[in-house]
């Protein structure tokens, strides 16, 4: 399935956490885990559009990874796999 974002919005593939602590202890499944905050970008929708009707290009591209607020994206499931929807504006920064 090909997915395109409208707008200013960016489809987002969260970086999972790893799941071990700094002392070496792995952590099942159930554990109550923090939300991701980082990911890759997958696709971007066009831009935002001005008052005067330009369009404004969003400011990432697909492949960057990128550090977004922890629960600004909606969380989507496409083909199995879960997904984040984010506005422009929930993108904190790239990762390089």
């Amino acid at each position: 399935m090909n997915i395109k974002p409208l707008s200013d919005h960016i489809l987002i593939e969260a970086i999972k956490e790893e799941e071990k602590t700094k002392s070496g202890i792995f952590l099942p499944d159930t554990a109550q885990k923090e939300k991701p905050e980082q990911g890759m970008v997958i696709a971007v929708g066009d831009g935002k559009k001005t008052d005067d009707g330009k369009i404004v290009p969003v400011s990432v591209r697909a492949g960057q990874k990128v550090l977004f607020t922890k629960y600004g994206p909606t969380e989507i499931k496409l083909e199995g796999k879960e997904y984040l929807i984010a506005r422009e504006e929930d993108i904190l920064a790239i990762i390089e």
